[in-house]
């Protein structure tokens, strides 16, 4: 999980290239387990309404995720744009879950970078 991080935050504006299917979700297993701990800050602060924990890290993970989860469409051989359909409701992050279960798929060659590029780490 420690090397999906790293490779995640390393390549927060990296739109192009792939992310395997593994390292896509313990990013995600990551992104879910420090929403948790910043909503228990938050409660804890008891500042009402106001989630400063939880708004820091959405505004620092916004870039990261989204391109990461591009990658993950560049790697099941689908354009990067397909991250648009979550923005309806429910049925775009059902099809995006959907998507992004699907296996590595070879047509994803597409979306690497010319020449030599480091493979995403192996979970």
């Amino acid at each position: 999980m420690i090397e999906a991080v790293k490779y995640g935050l390393a390549n927060y504006v990296n739109f192009n290239g792939r992310t395997g299917r593994a390292t896509f979700w313990w990013w995600v297993l990551a992104v879910i387990l420090a929403a948790i701990v910043a909503g228990i800050l938050d409660e804890g602060l008891g500042a009402g309404d106001i989630e400063p924990f939880s708004l820091l890290l959405g505004l620092a993970l916004f870039l990261p995720h989204l391109a990461m989860a591009v990658r993950r469409l560049h790697d099941t051989g689908r354009s990067g744009w397909w991250v648009l359909i979550g923005l309806i409701p429910l049925i775009g992050l059902l099809v995006l879950i959907f998507f992004y279960v699907q296996p590595s798929n070879p047509e994803g060659e597409k979306f690497d970078p010319p020449g030599p590029a480091p493979l995403p780490p192996a979970a």
